[in-house]
């Protein structure tokens, strides 16, 4: 594949150098200088940060040789961050900067660099602000998006990393976040990178889960403030703020905006299922309300999953689920900005953050048994989980790395039912049957190097699930703010933030996650908040119809895909094998869903190859 011009086409991108006179950072930038529109030097003069942003979500500070900034969504004052910069200087240590970093609300790179010229890089907790870092000779250069590396560095694409893509059914700590080309790494979610003006950079964890000990009625209060927070800071000062307003959570968050001064204006997309009740409950919502302006998209005017296929040239820098679903769930974005608006908040995340993962029963278990039999039986009966099964996996006390080694073994393997329980540390993935020999083998040796050196996220099966899955759709929600970028709007996903994820996961897990309420956490945080008619609501509408519908009336959108395949091209599918797949009626929940992470990658390096030409 040839390398893409994505610097040129990218409305947004930052690149973080160390100061220092190594000819291979000097080359860098002046590869990145003309496609700049932003700048700051390091006290040297040498470039620190390069990039297309935004000015008014970048806040810098300075104290001397001490320099700190903020780029996202965020309101720090330009006097706060000044006083870190101070504080920097003062200790000449890049540590001050947690106490600082802990108070700001909102979803941001922080960018650091001390008196000593040691520079500091740190996302989130969680995908949404990733940052990604490769060596060019004796030093380490970084990027906020993968390919702005793989571009300035020519490095190629790592078919090996790219069958890893091809998984499909679960999640794959860590091999599936890791960057599709050669050279390129991704920093770990909660951690940070620091470079030295010579030599190797280090990286150090900041964040580690909390202990789940909070009662529910304090922990809903926390989540309340730390949700009102991350809405606050992104609609405090504008005129005309978009939201989603679907299910419960993007109610939650379309409520904490309503209280701001903006206007607020909100669109709910109707389903195909009649049993489909987003609408029913969002007019409730509104009419309670008052002050919301309200636009229903008729479930005919919105495109179905696997739309426009044919037609993506938008730049990832990976391979997206979003790909698979992006005219569906872009085309709200597009009437915000036809609307004027620069912000629209959604519900992405939170899923993750409040129902969390039932699998936090296999400690529970050991901890409150009585509990654990309790809440066992009642998800039993409301998804028939067979008893063998449940036993099974409640059972199995195998550690990750053993566990990964049974993936690696198992990759070729049936999909487990719908109705499996999901006890595990995940859902073993599974390799789809039209992924050829070499493309399983490989993605079976790069599995079982990973069990040799991996750990899991957290202790406990429901704690890494919930993490692991928070780090899978917070990828998706920052390539939908990819998509969104080029339209001039920012898609926000407050549920992502670090303190909103922190009061999610410190609330005692048998009183969040129970099938005996829905989503209880938001239901307390929200008194007062969303109108009492809707408060309650314990229903949740997906898009399976949608999907099903999708599928038959693009079938041959699917079957083009397997002209010229690219991905057959490098020796990963069978095109023969998916064609007679795209040709039979799938079921959703299984088999169509096997073919979403392959699609992704076919479009993806379609994509990609259109742009580079």
């Amino acid at each position: 594949m040839h390398r893409s011009s994505s610097l040129s086409a990218l409305p947004s991108w930052f690149l973080v150098l160390p100061d220092t006179a190594a000819e291979a950072v000097a080359e860098i930038a002046a590869r990145a200088r003309p496609h700049a529109l932003q700048s700051v030097p390091h006290p040297s003069g040498r470039p620190w940060l390069l990039g297309r942003w935004d000015p008014d979500a970048f806040t810098l500070g300075e104290a001397g040789d001490a320099r700190v900034a903020v780029l996202g969504e965020q309101a720090v004052s330009v006097a706060e961050i000044t006083r870190a910069a101070r504080a920097v200087r003062t200790a000449e240590t890049l540590d001050a900067l947690g106490r600082f970093a802990a108070a700001w609300p909102g979803s941001f790179h922080l960018l650091a660099r001390d008196p000593g010229g040691h520079v500091r890089i740190q996302g989130g907790v969680v995908g949404v602000r990733r940052v990604f870092h490769a060596r060019t000779g004796p030093a380490t250069v970084v990027a906020d998006r993968a390919d702005v590396l793989a571009d300035l560095l020519d490095a190629g694409l790592d078919e090996d990393r790219l069958a890893v893509q091809l998984l499909a059914m679960g999640l794959l700590h860590p091999l599936n976040s890791r960057p599709v080309w050669h050279e390129v790494e991704a920093l770990p979610g909660g951690h940070h990178l620091t470079l030295g003006p010579d030599g190797p950079a280090r990286t150090r964890r900041w964040w580690t889960p909390p202990e789940p000990d909070v009662p529910l009625a304090e922990g809903a209060a926390r989540l309340a403030a730390a949700l009102g927070a991350a809405v606050d800071v992104r609609t405090r000062g504008r005129s005309l703020v978009t939201c989603d307003l679907g299910g419960l959570d993007s109610t939650a968050v379309c409520c904490l905006a309503a209280r701001g001064d903006a206007k607020i204006v909100a669109y709910t997309a109707a389903l195909r299922d009649p049993l489909g009740d987003d609408t029913h409950w969002a007019r409730r919502t509104v009419d309670a309300l008052g002050t919301v302006e309200h636009h229903e998209i008729p479930a005919g005017q919105v495109p179905l999953t696997f739309d426009g296929l044919g037609t993506f040239d938008q730049l990832l820098d990976a391979p997206s689920l979003m790909t698979v679903d992006h005219s569906r769930r872009m085309s709200i974005v597009r009437l915000a900005a036809e609307r004027g608006s620069a912000l629209h908040l959604t519900g992405i995340g939170g899923d993750e953050v409040l129902s969390g993962a039932s699998a936090r029963l296999h400690a529970l278990a050991l901890r409150h048994p009585r509990t654990a039999l309790r809440h066992l039986r009642g998800y039993r009966a409301k998804y028939r989980w067979p008893r063998g099964l449940v036993l099974r996996q409640l059972l199995d006390r195998r550690s990750y790395p053993s566990w990964l080694a049974r993936v690696a073994a198992d990759l070729t393997e049936p999909p487990a039912p719908s109705n499996a329980p999901v006890l595990d540390w995940s859902e073993r993935p599974r390799m789809p049957h039209w992924a050829t020999p070499d493309a399983v083998a490989s993605v079976r040796r790069q599995i079982l190097a990973a069990a040799r050196t991996t750990a899991p996220l957290a202790r406990d099966h429901g704690a890494h699930r919930e993490l692991a899955t928070m780090e899978c759709i917070s990828r998706f929600a920052r390539h939908v703010g990819q998509l969104a970028g080029p339209l001039g709007v920012v898609c926000s996903a407050p549920y992502y933030d670090d303190r909103v994820v922190e009061a999610g996961l410190s609330v005692r897990p048998q009183e969040r996650i129970t099938p005996w309420r829905y989503k209880p956490l938001i239901v307390e945080a929200t008194r007062g908040i969303v109108p009492e008619v809707s408060r309650t609501r314990a229903t949740k509408a997906n898009a399976s119809l949608e999907e099903e519908t999708g599928l038959r009336e693009h079938r041959a959108r699917l079957l083009d895909l397997c002209e010229d395949s690219r991905l057959a091209r490098l020796g990963l599918i069978d095109t023969g094998a998916l064609r007679d797949w795209c040709l039979r009626p799938l079921e959703v929940e299984v088999e169509s869903s096997l073919l979403h992470t392959t699609v992704a990658c076919e479009v993806w390096l379609r994509s990609r190859e259109s742009m580079s030409g």
